[in-house]
């Protein structure tokens, strides 16, 4: 429904329900011009991601796509890739953005090759670094690090985030791990994490943050369409604010600070992404 309000479908009303806009009124079957039928033969399994909260490959497979990607090298190596890719435009930015100064140990949980974990690494001379991922991120990221010379201050750990993190660290980074996951299986990494925490531990989401009230615009477009592409993909989705405090909540975290983060632009826009960070001890307020 908040896909359709930034595709100007439909419009939200002040109490939070939906009416047609123009261009929705095609869906209906009664419409002049309507193409009901054609939305349902194209969107069926986006229906059944809707209905069940499931993704899409559970009309297919068993697995979800990352146990495929443990079973499965070439796609692996083509998902890790694509996933630095990615960070490539944001890792500066989040280096930039958080301070990490007088942390001595920082674990990057889900981070791949490590392109976030260099970031922050080289604008923190004094930080060591652990990158905890599955086997077939680490080994390559591993030689990475060879390569561009900070194999001395970072280590690869491999492991399952479903059963324990590396512990003892100042602060935990999960960058867009969370959206990957539903309530349940996010809320099981959070514990983790949260057990792992060194005493005045920090744990640092870099997500986006899916505003209260969605309107057409392009980046409530983009956020929207995205939160649409994990839910088809893997059964997950994106997180208002409150969601946020609330699942952290659920892992014994408190949320005290969400920071917005300058990244690298695509075709002249700025990627809305922030950082959200946790910790155990600290009382809860929202700042800039």
């Amino acid at each position: 429904m908040r896909a359709l309000v930034t595709l100007e479908i439909l419009r939200e009303r002040a109490d939070g329900t939906f009416e047609f806009m123009p261009m929705g009124a095609l869906l209906r079957s009664d419409a002049d011009y309507s193409l009901r039928s054609w939305a349902i033969l194209y969107g069926k399994h986006l229906s059944h991601c809707i209905k069940t909260g499931e993704s899409a490959r559970r009309l297919f497979s068993s697995h979800n796509l990352f146990e495929d990607l443990e079973g499965d090298q070439q796609e692996a190596a083509i998902f890790n890739q694509a996933m630095l890719e990615s960070t490539r435009l944001s890792a500066d930015g989040v280096a930039q953005a958080y301070d990490f100064l007088g942390m001595k140990r920082i674990v990057d949980v889900g981070g791949g090759y490590g392109r976030l974990m260099e970031a922050i690494l080289k604008a923190n001379p004094k930080v060591r670094g652990i990158v905890f991922d599955l086997a077939h991120a680490t080994e390559k990221g591993r030689l990475y690090f060879q390569e561009i010379g900070l194999a001395d201050r970072c280590e690869f750990v491999s492991g399952s985030f479903f059963e324990s993190v590396p512990s003892g660290a100042n602060a935990y980074v999960l960058k867009s791990v969370i959206h990957n996951w539903n309530d349940e299986r996010a809320g099981v990494i959070l514990q983790r994490c949260a057990q792992a925490m060194a005493s005045g531990g920090k744990l640092i989401l870099v997500e986006r943050i899916v505003p209260q009230r969605l309107e057409s615009s392009t980046a409530h477009r983009t956020i929207a369409l995205m939160d649409l592409n994990m839910l088809v993909m893997l059964g997950a989705r994106e997180r208002t604010e409150d969601e946020y405090r609330a699942l952290l909540s659920s892992a014994g975290l408190r949320l005290t600070r969400i920071i917005p983060a300058e990244f690298q632009h695509h075709r002249g826009r700025p990627f809305v992404m922030f950082l959200t960070s946790a910790t155990a001890a600290a009382p809860a307020f929202r700042g800039k």
